[in-house]
């Protein structure tokens, strides 16, 4: 299962686009060929199911079906203007809903964007969530910041995986007292196959959150060269972190508890429910 959900996001985040507004968006004939329809007209068919389904929901199409045309290269250098779809991924959901639930690739579909589409419901809802969901929120931002800090690290010369290992246990010793990762992982009482931000609650995650974004933005701002540099800057920003939870009177990260379900229970709990609702 875990291969599938990887292949699962690496082909539907690859034919991903963002707008200038930050939003994003697919098109419809990058879909077709990654959901394996090979003739548009039976695509079509689908996306006007898909329309349908928007529209019984209330829904306003043009916001999620913006029709472009776009072109495409014919042999000997020409060019011809063919008929394609902007998609949300709202849009792309009712699509693979729509879609032939035979072929596996529309199963993986249907599990990325009901994914993706209760991310950004529990994004936009997040004041109004209880701890579980806020957990998955902030986890999902985590997983994206921590990318983010992996080039920034990378640019200043953080490399190898062990040395971002490394990277990673200064921010983690500054945040935890002088606590790396493995001592996290043991004071949680994990299991070696469980990942330690998996079983964080909101708060906890939310300073992981804060190191991370401002250690990126360190080392991008201040253009920090070399190895060890670039452990000390993790390191320091994490204690700040630390000294400002115990400046406003909260409670040290370690000493916050932890969840009894990892982010996946929660997760696979919510995709269930949902499903129960079709």
């Amino acid at each position: 299962m875990h291969n599938l959900q990887n292949y699962n996001e690496s082909i539907f985040e690859s034919i991903k686009h963002i707008n200038e507004y930050g939003e994003e968006f697919w098109y419809a004939r990058d879909l077709q060929q990654v959901l394996e329809y090979k003739q548009w007209r039976r695509f079509a068919e689908v996306i006007d199911r898909a329309k349908i389904s928007c529209k019984t929901s209330n829904g306003n199409v043009s916001d999620h079906f913006a029709n472009v045309g776009k072109m495409i290269n014919l042999a000997k250098g020409a060019q011809r203007e063919v008929e394609d779809i902007i998609l949300s991924r709202y849009a792309c959901y009712l699509i693979v809903q729509n879609g032939d639930p035979r072929k596996e690739v529309i199963a993986l579909g249907q599990t990325y964007f009901a994914t993706k589409t209760r991310q950004q419901e529990l994004a936009e809802q997040y004041d109004n969530l209880n701890d579980d969901l806020k957990r998955i929120a902030i986890r999902n931002e985590m997983t994206r910041h921590n990318k983010n800090l992996s080039d920034a690290a990378s640019d200043a010369g953080v490399k190898t995986p062990i040395e971002y290992a490394t990277f990673q246990n200064h921010g983690y010793m500054g945040l935890y007292g002088g606590m790396t990762a493995k001592d996290i992982h043991a004071h949680k009482g994990l299991k070696k196959s469980q990942k330690i931000l998996d079983y964080m609650g909101h708060e906890e995650l939310a300073a992981n959150l804060f190191r991370a974004t401002q250690t990126e933005a360190k080392l991008r701002r201040e253009n920090i060269k070399g190895k060890k540099n670039a452990n000390d800057a993790h390191y320091e920003v994490g204690a700040k972190v630390r000294q400002t939870i115990a400046d406003l009177g909260g409670e040290m990260p370690e000493n916050l508890p932890t969840p009894e379900k990892s982010i996946q229970q929660i997760e696979r709990k919510l995709l269930k429910e949902s499903k129960n609702k079709q």
